[in-house]
């Protein structure tokens, strides 16, 4: 069983910053890509940030220089640091993992249960 725990969701007003992380647990052998989406009310998912195993990354426009993903392979960890916050990136962020259980499994995809980012004065 794989989970996948997102933290560090909360409100920040316009111009703040938060940290986002997610952990991977359970049976892994190895995770290739972990993406950062994030799903506003009345929208359709996006994706926000993406980065694979070898630490190359890739970014939406609307984020660009604001945002950076970063992960830590040893913890089955990703991280998503924001800064220069806009009310417009007010959404659900779930983190998203594409791995193998085992050697022999074929890879599949993996969600967190979302945390909450809201950016209000």
């Amino acid at each position: 069983q794989v989970q996948l725990v997102e933290s560090g969701g909360g409100l920040v007003q316009p111009g703040g910053a938060l940290r986002l992380s997610c952990a991977a647990s359970g049976n892994i052998f190895s995770i290739y890509v972990m993406n950062w989406y994030r799903q506003a009310p009345g929208k359709q998912r996006e994706l926000v940030a993406r980065i694979t195993r070898g630490g190359s990354t890739t970014y939406a426009d609307s984020v660009k220089g604001r945002f950076t993903i970063s992960r830590d392979n040893s913890k089955n960890t990703v991280y998503l640091q924001m800064n220069s916050l806009k009310p417009e990136d007010t959404a659900v962020y779930y983190c998203n993992a594409d791995l193998r259980v085992e050697i022999v499994a074929p890879r599949a995809d993996y969600w967190g249960q979302g945390t909450q980012v809201t950016v209000s004065s």
